[in-house]
């Protein structure tokens, strides 16, 4: 028995409507947002994992994955160069099992007092044309002088991408900052886990309001673990899996570059 067996033989019940056979439901082809690199953050812990997991993104139709490990400098030291390592040891793992995906690397770079550092090197990994780049801020408080720091990041020749803004419980009662931070040319990614109110009912009433607005530019799994993917494959039989559709999305222009 394979490690993919073991995964559904413990997770996956062998009755009912199983969410996981459903074939090509990510329409969007691209995910940009995971945690695949084993051992690098709060992601997978080896191999194994991540081979369940790129297995059944495959059979929900992504053709692409830019895994995006954290960077922070003080929970999270990845460097560029290390995890430009780790995506070519990752499409390896992939190549080795026949598992027919294109692995990129980017990152999610927390806003930290350390990331203009960074900034000003030139040392981050995009991803697109665009130079996409993914940030995150912290969860207690609204980060100070955000809009200095989008022009800053702007002015580098980068396209700001703030990760799953439905998560922030700061922005839950402040929609008008929220479009405030889109007008000046932020793009919004949410976590297709929020919609399955994997992270709360305020969480998932936030992620409906996003898209009721349709501010979601990118759409990510922010997956971190195989106990991830039960949850991830509920969206396909909710209502917003149809809203999705008619948002702005850009990850099917993410295909070939």
């Amino acid at each position: 028995m394979n490690a993919w067996e073991r995964f559904k033989k413990r997770f996956i019940p062998t009755s009912g409507n199983d969410p996981l056979s459903v074939d090509e439901a990510c329409f969007w082809q691209v995910d940009m947002h995971s945690h695949l690199l084993p051992g690098v953050d709060d992601g997978v812990k080896d191999p194994e994992q991540t081979l369940i997991c790129l297995q059944q993104m495959v059979a929900w139709g992504i053709q692409r994955i830019i895994t995006t490990p954290h960077v922070s400098r003080d929970w999270y030291p990845n460097t560029s160069a290390m995890l430009r390592e780790g995506q070519i040891q990752l499409q390896a793992l992939a190549d080795a099992n026949d598992i027919p995906i294109q692995i990129d690397v980017a990152a999610e770079y927390m806003l930290d007092e350390f990331f203009p550092d960074l900034l000003n090197a030139d040392d981050l990994l995009t991803f697109g044309a665009e130079r996409y780049l993914l940030i995150e801020t912290g969860w207690v408080a609204a980060p100070q002088q955000l809009e200095d720091i989008l022009f800053r990041i702007q002015t580098r020749g980068y396209t700001p991408i703030l990760a799953h803004p439905e998560r922030y419980t700061y922005y839950h009662n402040d929609e008008a900052t929220l479009a405030r931070i889109r007008d000046v040319g932020c793009l919004f990614q949410l976590n297709w886990l929020s919609l399955t109110g994997r992270y709360g009912n305020k969480v998932r009433t936030q992620a409906q309001r996003i898209l009721k607005n349709n501010w979601v530019d990118f759409i990510g799994s922010d997956m971190h673990r195989p106990e991830d993917l039960p949850a991830l494959g509920s969206l396909f039989n909710l209502p917003e899996y149809e809203l999705l559709r008619t948002q702005p999305l850009r990850n099917m222009t993410l295909v070939s570059q």
